[in-house]
This record gives structure tokens, C-alpha cells and sequence, in this order.
């Protein structure tokens, strides 16, 4: 016999959008790390396998069910490939190059609801912190981790929920040439001598 809820159900256009809704709605309630992507197939009545096939990871599923298209896995991903040295500039170049292709009214829309900035900011805390971090490694790679999340954080901020004009205008590539020695500097801070 054959289980119907593994796979790619047939007929049913739906189901990317209902797995949508039920991640949102946990995220909104347990925030980021509190998430699985089990809870949410569950929640969704759906196999775990159907969210890699729609979203890929759950990095993806938390961007597009908050519909934050400042976050994506694959920008992150990329950026975390290469030697420590370029690290700043890749990360610099992965957030602008999101920006790039969205409006930022998207994300400014989005980030506005109370919950979804908690769930937001669980990311950056729970996601991208520490995989900066196990990148980094080393006694300090946490210490160094916070520095450069709190930079990058208050970027995706200042340009998408409470726009300071000028910072909201520059153009990318004035964005990584402002911004890259605060972050360089935060990623590759000496470790404090006691």
C-alpha cells in the first residue's frame, strides 16, 4: 500500500502556500530557533520532505513565509564559502545584492508587525550568529560573530524598517565600501587580553 502523504501531492496547487501559512504562524509563536521544519509539515498536514522540495531549507521557508526577502539561505550560504579574510565583503555583498532585487518597501512592510521583528531578530540571534561564529572558530569566534551580526543587523534596519535616509540611499557598492572596515574590523577583532 502505498503512503499518500509522502511526495508531491497531485492536484493540489495549494500546498506550497498552506505550508507557507503554517510556518509563519509558528514562527510568529515559537520564533526562529523554537521552529522545525517537522513542526511545520505537521502543521501543515504535509510529509517534512515537501518543504525541502518548496523552500529548500528553513532558512528559505522562515524569508518566504514572513516574506523578509532580506533573508536568503543561498546568499548566506555563499558567503560562508571561502577563506576568513573575505568574509566582510562577502557578507556585505550578499545583504546588498538582496536588497538589490527587492523593493524596500517589501521588507519595510513586513519587519513593521511586532511579531514578526521578535522572529526576526531570533534569526539573526539563532541562525546566522552562530554560523558566522562556527566559521570564524576559535576561543572568540561568538564575541567576533555578535560584532559583525550587530553591524549587518543594523544595516538591514537602517536601510528596511526605520530608513535613515542616508544610509537608505547609498548605493550598494557605497554600502561595502562605507560599511566593509566596521565589519572587517568586528570579524577580525584580537580576542581581549585579561
Amino acid at each position: 500500500m502505498l503512503n499518500k502523504t509522502r511526495g508531491r501531492p497531485r492536484g493540489n496547487p495549494d500546498t506550497k502556500a498552506r505550508i507557507a501559512e503554517a510556518a509563519r504562524e509558528l514562527f510568529l509563536e515559537r520564533g526562529y530557533k523554537g521552529t522545525t521544519v517537522r513542526a511545520v509539515a505537521a502543521e501543515a498536514g504535509v510529509d517534512s520532505a515537501l518543504i525541502s522540495y518548496h523552500f529548500g531549507s528553513k532558512q528559505r521557508l522562515f524569508g518566504q513565509s514572513l516574506n523578509l526577502l532580506c533573508v536568503e539561505s543561498t546568499a548566506l550560504d555563499q558567503a560562508l564559502q571561502g577563506d576568513q579574510a573575505g568574509l566582510a565583503d562577502r557578507l556585505l555583498t550578499s545583504v546588498t545584492s538582496l536588497w538589490d532585487a527587492t523593493a524596500p518597501t517589501e521588507n519595510r512592510m513586513a519587519l513593521q508587525d511586532d511579531d514578526t521583528m521578535r522572529a526576526f531578530r531570533d534569526y539573526l540571534e539563532s541562525e546566522l550568529l552562530v554560523r558566522v561564529a562556527e566559521f570564524l572558530g576559535g576561543p572568540d569566534a561568538t564575541e567576533r560573530a555578535t560584532a559583525a551580526v550587530g553591524v549587518i543587523g543594523g544595516l538591514i534596519f537602517t536601510r528596511s524598517l526605520n530608513p535613515i535616509r542616508s544610509i537608505a540611499a547609498l548605493p550598494s557598492a557605497e554600502v561595502r565600501r562605507i560599511f566593509g572596515p566596521a565589519l572587517r574590523a568586528a570579524l577580525h577583532a584580537r580576542a581581549r587580553q585579561h
